[in-house]
């Protein structure tokens, strides 16, 4: 009997450990289950390791900037905005611009430019031409009859040094060299992206040349505010604090003229949402662009702490506020976006899914001399300065 009553109490004590054993490893799985989920959820940046090559004989990578609720993943790769990670009504972490989940999509294809910053010249000039001093520049037509974005090989296409002196801060610098993509002057650029408190970002360009140039720096950053991937962007409101805008011909190269936006539907002097008049058909400009893609008057006068414009998501409840030095703001809402490109997570850059503010001066100042001067000459510092600021309502 006391071996039988022995054997029992040995195999009730193995089911009870075996038990044990279970009941441990399913809570371990579930943990780690559960973790991972979480990672997925708020780790929006992409990894830096799909970043890491080398173009041209050049290294590229991703900085990630840091600084209270707000991050910013920039690559050196056309010193491109990759994402920018901020809370929304409910607090939740979201990535409300337009990116690629590595460097290689970006080198591809025709550019997009998200992300870029653009030069030497952002937007247009007429016919690829322009002249400086007495000497007419040749330029390449990328865009129909007219030079876009500094040509085939902007600064977008290019590898810019990056330094990141601390968390919140990076610097990138390129030299362009005299002649390239027919633009005069040995021209040295540098872009500083810094995160600072109360969720902005500030883009810092700064530039010198040693022949006279023509020079228009600016980011192209496509934001959607409800999510990089969320759909439409139509709903959005819009402010934009310009009393002028300035028309364009059927290839959107300005008239020259400066148009009052009163009873037109580019008054945005009041918020409106995007959608409400960019289909507009009786409307000639509206025509031209395919919607809205053209250059607002700013009444700022240069005032960085003077709002130029302000969008709000209407799903995410996040605004965006934009302040700038420049005297002109370009506003583009993806009338050409066409769900060919695959982006973060598997989203597609859908038909107006993303809009752009691009602080610039006008387009095709070098041939309109009524427009702000985009002439830069040796001994002179290039310097501009522009602020979006992430809030929620």
């Amino acid at each position: 009997m006391n071996k039988i009553k022995n054997s029992n109490y040995i195999l009730l004590f193995a089911l009870l450990a075996f038990t044990a054993c279970q009941n441990s490893s399913n809570m371990n799985n579930t943990s780690d289950s559960t973790a991972t989920d979480s990672s997925a959820n708020t780790s929006l940046i992409p990894s830096a390791k799909n970043f890491q090559t080398t173009i041209n004989g050049k290294q590229t990578n991703l900085y990630v900037l840091k600084n209270g609720n707000m991050q910013v993943a920039v690559t050196n790769y056309g010193a491109r905005v990759v994402s920018i990670v901020v809370p929304d009504k409910n607090g939740n972490p979201t990535d409300v611009a337009v990116g690629y989940d590595g460097v290689q999509p970006y080198t591809q294809g025709g550019d997009t430019y998200f992300g870029a910053v653009v030069g030497r010249y952002g937007n247009r000039i007429a016919k690829g031409r322009f002249k400086l001093d007495g000497i007419e520049y040749m330029l390449a037509t990328n865009n129909g009859p007219n030079s876009l974005h500094g040509g085939n090989i902007g600064f977008s296409r290019v590898v810019w040094d990056a330094q990141q002196p601390n968390d919140s801060t990076v610097v990138l610098t390129y030299l362009s060299k005299n002649m390239e993509e027919g633009y005069p002057g040995n021209l040295t650029a540098k872009v500083t992206y810094t995160v600072l408190s109360n969720d902005k970002l500030k883009i810092d360009y700064e530039a010198t040349t040693d022949k006279p140039t023509v020079l228009n720096l600016t980011n192209h950053t496509y934001f959607n505010l409800n999510g990089q991937g969320s759909g439409t962007i139509l709903n959005h409101s819009v402010m934009i604090n310009a009393d002028k805008f300035t028309p364009v011909d059927s290839t959107l190269i300005p008239t020259g003229k400066l148009e009052s936006v009163k009873g037109s539907p580019f008054d945005f002097t009041t918020p409106q949402t995007i959608g409400s008049r960019a289909n507009d058909s009786a409307n000639q400009q509206i025509k031209f662009g395919h919607g809205y893609d053209h250059n607002f008057v700013l009444n700022t006068n240069g005032d960085i702490n003077s709002k130029a414009a302000e969008v709000t998501g209407d799903q995410s409840g996040i605004v965006m506020d934009v302040y700038t030095t420049q005297p002109g703001l370009q506003f583009y809402i993806g009338n050409f976006m066409d769900g060919s490109h695959t982006l973060k997570g598997g989203k597609k850059d859908d038909y107006r899914t993303a809009f752009c503010m691009e602080t610039q001066h006008y387009p095709d100042s070098p041939n309109q001399p009524n427009f702000p001067s985009t002439v830069l000459k040796p001994g002179q510092q290039y310097q501009s300065a522009t602020i979006y600021q992430f809030s929620v309502k």
